[in-house]
């Protein structure tokens, strides 16, 4: 989807300027197989993101702690459920879920402006912003007009960006989220976001409740490199 300063940003109907481990040998090992055995037993297997397969676990940051799961109920669905996990150890406990939209054609892997689909994939959340004061965020938070949803819009529309968090997709990390910068080119489309939910599909964006935006704004720290991963059910868990 191509941004700019003079074109529609588009997410939901945005047209605003504004994604093998051996196990260690030991020095000294146990001089019987019971002690062996009872020595590995003693250390947890690592766990992994609930119905995300190797494909895309292989692509979370090994520094991630938090992370953002979007699974959509099809490829062509919009409609869709977020989950935010936090790391624990070896393991992945469920923090928090909601229901929540995507892009009302579906999912694609090869996301281009105008196609009406999320891009699939594992991408990083650094930047927020909105239109409404920082409620708290973890994340640096830019607050501009220049989030305000045209009044030519649906009523239903107009706060979808009251609050957005940027996904990491063709975008420069470090910037607020309306900033029009491309690096892959306008043809990839750009403007990502997760922002506040009007009740159906969006053009691209992932969309939820205001409460679940407070919550992932003020719960989701830089210090623990949080990244999104979305898609359909069938394509995260292949």
């Amino acid at each position: 989807m191509a941004i700019d300063v003079r074109r529609a940003m588009l997410c939901g109907f945005l047209t605003l300027a504004l994604a093998g481990c051996a196990e260690p040998r030991d020095a000294d090992p146990p001089a019987n197989p019971q002690a062996r055995a009872a020595t590995t037993a003693s250390t947890p297997a690592p766990t992994g993101i609930p119905g995300i397969g190797d494909r895309f676990q292989r692509r979370v940051p090994a520094d991630a702690r938090q992370v953002v799961a979007v699974y959509g109920e099809g490829v062509d669905s919009p409609d869709a459920t977020v989950v935010l996990y936090t790391k624990r150890g070896t393991g992945w406990d469920r923090t928090r879920s909601w229901p929540a939209h995507n892009g009302k054609k579906g999912w694609t892997a090869d996301h281009h402006e105008g196609d009406k689909r999320s891009p699939v994939g594992v991408f990083t959340l650094t930047d927020a912003g909105g239109v409404l004061k920082d409620p708290g965020s973890e994340l640096p938070y830019t607050r501009s007009g220049a989030f305000t949803a045209p009044r030519w819009w649906a009523k239903s529309h107009w706060h979808d960006f009251d609050y957005v968090i940027a996904i990491d997709y063709n975008r420069v990390k470090g910037t607020a989220p309306n900033d029009p910068t491309r690096p892959e080119g306008d043809r990839k489309g750009g403007g990502i976001w997760l922002h506040m939910d009007h009740g159906s599909g969006t053009s691209a964006c992932v969309s939820l409740s205001r409460s679940a935006m407070e919550y992932l704004l003020r719960t989701l720290d830089p210090d623990r490199h949080p990244v999104v991963v979305m898609g359909d059910r069938a394509d995260l868990a292949s």
